[in-house]
């Protein structure tokens, strides 16, 4: 290993490898097939890159996005590795000129977008060529049962088929053991050998919080992050193109990126992202995979996303340059509705929706953990932690929890009492004993609970019933529009069998309890700005993101 160990240090300038990067460097530069899961900036990248360099002809990297595969190559051509890309942005002639490097052996690696490398002209070309190795890059894309699955992913099965003797590695920070046994299979690497790192990134600290009034909420989490580069998720176009109007109005330099809007004004807010300073993108799930910037220093989800998975992953965007970051949430209800209405009219087959649900039902589990976030992140991916990590909002401000047994006997019995087909906000009227029309309309006033629980507000109600969900007890139909059914699991706590603690809600806040805005915290302010703009200008000078030039662990 000496060899790797020098490039390391001279071309990527690390001292020492970490984890477990060591040994799939040496195992693929004995010829070996990987499958390699490792966490967001864990240094996945380096597993291939250095084999490449090492070994005899081009390594070829499969890559999901044009980003992904233009950032990787500009910070690999300023290290003095050549390395090129093959997709769509490049006309004819470069094209032309990239394959006859390919031809010629002027390439340690080369990257190429699943499509292109399907095609058989493509595949002719590497026939000629000799290849070092084949990298699949975000592999969990392979796998039907994970967050993002893409049809075009399965087809690189013919790699193990047409180059038998090529050894290859398949990388991704995202698999529960489901997922890795179907990249397993249809990639053809039954027999490689698994490396498993820690999923831990002890320098990104969770919060979770119930929705009162979401800008509120998430200005006041935002007033610490001025000048930072960030990422704020939404479920739907219309709400990330009103969220980025919004922040842009209170002075942030906000920039929208979904599907809706046309390619040409999602690249050049990309491109913004990444070689601007203190950029702060909205988005939609579309964007993200393959962002190799490591200065992120905030990830906000406005909505609930689908899965651990995918909260895993968003999340694990935040903080790759392992200087502390923030990863923060607000959900409601309403999300789980949305949500579990979107599974219901997908095309997927009945067996990818019951996943589907029972990924979102995890989700749901961990948002409303009273335990140690991390803990029960790394639970889910068979990975133990013993709690108290010190670096969430369940261990900094443990939550307090109240009997709510009571409570939940008569929530669940006015479900079944009201027909189970009706929502939130009607079972709230009918506990108070509130005679509103709908009320009065299907003589729910005449029911045994009507007003039993007018010793709670409204607020609370709407805790025990998101409590009462998110634990199972209770089934938001989406068929009926979100109306509560009993589950199997309500009967114990209907017969008083169990008890149930609930965690008591954050209170809403008061505008005039926002939380000042704080400087963000630097190493001597004035030298911290002079330095981040000489990067920034360097950076424009030569056309790379400023991280290219260097990280902010480096100021």
């Amino acid at each position: 290993m000496t060899q790797p160990l020098k490039i390391l240090r001279a071309v990527f300038g690390y001292e020492q490898f970490r984890g477990q990067q060591s040994a799939v460097v040496e195992h693929l530069l004995g010829g070996g097939d990987a499958l390699v899961l490792m966490p967001t900036g864990g240094g996945k990248s380096l597993c291939y890159q250095i084999p490449a360099m090492l070994r005899t002809g081009v390594g070829v990297v499969v890559s999901p996005l044009i980003a992904l595969m233009q950032d990787q190559v500009d910070a690999l051509l300023q290290a003095g590795v050549k390395a090129a890309f093959l997709n769509s942005s490049l006309d004819y002639r470069s094209a032309s000129q990239v394959e006859n490097q390919l031809l010629s052996g002027d390439l340690d690696l080369l990257y190429v977008a699943p499509e292109r490398l399907m095609t058989p002209r493509f595949l002719q070309l590497l026939e000629r060529a000799q290849i070092a190795l084949f990298a699949i890059d975000e592999a969990h894309c392979v796998s039907q049962w994970g967050h993002d699955f893409r049809p075009e992913y399965v087809r690189l099965s013919i790699l193990h088929e047409r180059f038998a003797q090529v050894p290859r590695i398949a990388l991704t920070a995202t698999a529960d053991a489901l997922t890795r046994t179907e990249i397993a299979e249809r990639l053809g690497l039954g027999r490689a050998r698994q490396f498993v790192d820690s999923f831990d990134r002890p320098n990104i600290r969770y919060r979770i919080t119930q929705k009162h009034n979401a800008r509120e909420q998430l200005r006041a989490f935002l007033v610490t992050q001025r000048g930072n580069a960030g990422i704020v998720y939404c479920l739907s176009r219309k709400k990330v193109d009103q969220t980025a109007t919004w922040l842009a109005d209170d002075g942030w330099l906000a920039l929208p990126y979904h599907a809706g809007l046309d390619s040409a004004t999602r690249l050049a807010h990309q491109q913004r992202f990444l070689r601007d300073e203190g950029v702060v993108i909205v988005a939609t799930i579309a964007f993200g995979m393959g962002i190799d910037k490591p200065d992120v220093r905030f990830v906000a989800h406005l909505d609930l996303p689908k899965s651990i998975e995918g909260y895993y992953q968003e999340t694990g965007r935040a903080g790759r340059d392992d200087l502390p970051a923030q990863a923060w949430l607000a959900y409601g209800l309403g999300d789980v509705v949305s949500l579990r209405q979107m599974v219901e009219g997908g095309e997927a087959s009945p067996e990818r929706k019951q996943v589907e649900k029972q990924k979102l039902d995890s989700l749901l589990g961990f948002c409303e953990s009273i335990g140690c976030r991390r803990a029960s992140l790394l639970a889910y991916f068979d990975e133990a932690h013993d709690g108290a990590c010190g670096n969430c909002d369940n261990c900094l401000e443990p939550p307090s929890t109240w009997d709510g047994t009571t409570a939940a006997r008569m929530a669940l019995s006015c479900v079944y009492r009201t027909g189970q087909r009706f929502g939130v906000g009607h079972l709230i009227d009918v506990l108070r004993g509130q005679r509103t029309s709908k009320v009065t309309q299907f003589s729910h006033d005449k029911k045994s609970t009507f007003g039993i629980g007018n010793a709670h507000g409204v607020a609370e109600w709407q805790s025990v019933f998101r409590q009462l969900v998110a634990s199972g007890y209770l089934h938001a139909d989406t068929a009926s529009y979100g109306g509560l059914k009993l589950t199997e699991a309500s009967r114990p706590v209907l017969r008083g069998e169990v008890s149930i603690a609930f965690r008591v809600d954050d209170r809403p806040l008061r505008k005039d309890k926002l939380p000042r805005a704080a400087a963000v915290s630097t190493p001597g302010d004035a030298l911290w700005e002079r330095l981040r703009e000489t990067r920034l200008k360097l950076a424009r000078e030569q056309g790379v993101p400023p991280y290219v030039i260097f990280h902010d662990s480096t100021l």
